[in-house]
């Protein structure tokens, strides 16, 4: 099954066991999935309803650590509820460690020797590690990888 599938499944059970976050939340997912297919002309394909998904989790991350600082702690709580579930419907997140294996593997292959390379690395291992690892977690390992060849 599908993510939208699940979504749609998921929605309904919600519905019937009145759980209003999840419904709130899944609806609201499969607008911005609706949204993002009369934009585009079409269906989203399962890599693009994952980018999508990811956009939203990192929105959500965004808004938590600015609720945090404001001491909307109300806010907090309801993001972090909206988090969890988005979280639910992404595949399993690459670690630290395999992020830092695949980084290495590609400094290597495009022969990188100090930080002006970051950008012969990163565009070709993210397109490898897009929908499993975070973009900003990828960056600082290859930075700090980049920085240690320099010295």
């Amino acid at each position: 099954m599908g993510i939208k599938e699940q979504l749609q499944a998921d929605l309904k059970a919600a519905m019937r066991a009145r759980d209003e976050t999840k419904r709130d939340a899944v609806r609201l997912l499969l607008s911005v999935i609706k949204n993002a297919e009369i934009e585009k002309g079409g269906e989203l394909s399962e890599q693009e309803l994952i980018v999508l998904l990811q956009k939203q989790a990192k929105q959500r991350r965004e808004s938590i650590e600015h609720y945090r600082a404001a001491g909307r702690d109300d806010l907090v709580r309801e993001e972090e509820a909206e988090l969890a579930i988005i979280e639910s419907y992404l595949p399993e997140m690459l670690s630290e460690e395999e992020i830092r294996r695949e980084a290495l593997a590609q400094i290597e292959a495009v022969g990188a020797t100090g930080p002006r390379d970051l950008g012969k690395v990163m565009g070709p291992l993210m397109a490898k590690l897009r929908g499993r690892a975070d973009g900003a977690v990828v960056q600082r390992i290859v930075r700090e990888l980049l920085a240690e060849r320099a010295s």
